[in-house]
């Protein structure tokens, strides 16, 4: 089984550092990379197709949810906050769940199984474009970018 592909997008570097010590842990998880604003995100989402990837709402330049809504047909997204005020709006724009950013280490095994989740497709939100096919995408060197 294929495992799941994660993108981490955090402006903190704990918070990243966090994220990345908990889902290293798990076996079906594979950690692509993780990016400290929305623009560095936005080209490894085209060059990594995760399956999902962990936004933080609030960043410098563009936010958290305006990554939302350029990326929400190209992967599943859990939204990371400390401001629950945020979250109707996120949900709203297309993310699967949101998770408090403030409990990562925690709540651990909440994370994961939010993520896996997530992965699965099961969520609230508008319709996603289905990933390209094998041809579609071209070779695995190459592959298509995300409508971005």
């Amino acid at each position: 089984m294929r495992p799941i592909r994660i993108l981490i997008v955090d402006d903190s570097t704990t918070i990243r550092a966090m994220l990345e010590e908990v889902l290293s842990r798990e076996r079906d998880f594979e950690l692509v990379g993780s990016a400290p604003d929305a623009d560095t995100a936005s080209k490894m989402i085209r060059q990594h197709w995760p399956d999902v990837t962990t936004i933080d709402v609030e960043m410098p330049g563009r936010d958290g949810l305006s990554l939302l809504e350029q990326v929400r047909e190209a992967t599943r997204v859990v939204m990371l906050t400390s401001h629950p005020e945020a979250l109707e709006a996120a949900f709203e724009q297309g993310a699967y769940a949101f998770f408090d950013k403030g409990r990562i280490l925690q709540d651990a095994k909440k994370l994961t199984a939010i993520i896996r989740t997530t992965a699965a497709g099961k969520y609230s939100g508008v319709p996603r474009r289905p990933r390209p096919t094998e041809s579609e995408a071209g070779s695995e060197d190459e592959p298509a970018p995300p409508p971005i």
